[in-house]
């Protein structure tokens, strides 16, 4: 799960043409916890991730979508 969280952030991210430093900036988080929760080195909780959602202008469950 936590690979596939950290894929899609990856691809929504890239898609929206963000710097992994701007989506950090927007969920209000460092860039090296946003490249660790990407590289699916963290569990990144609930509520960061509801930010990171929202960063992206998507739904929450769209992180956990299988592609």
């Amino acid at each position: 799960m936590r690979d596939r969280v950290a894929l899609n952030i990856q691809e929504l991210r890239r898609a929206r043409g963000l710097s992994q430093e701007e989506l950090a900036h927007r969920a209000d988080v460092s860039r090296g916890h946003m490249g660790k929760v990407e590289n699916a080195k963290f569990a990144a909780s609930l509520d960061l991730l509801e930010r990171i959602a929202k960063a992206l202008n998507v739904d929450p469950e769209e992180l956990f979508a299988k592609r």
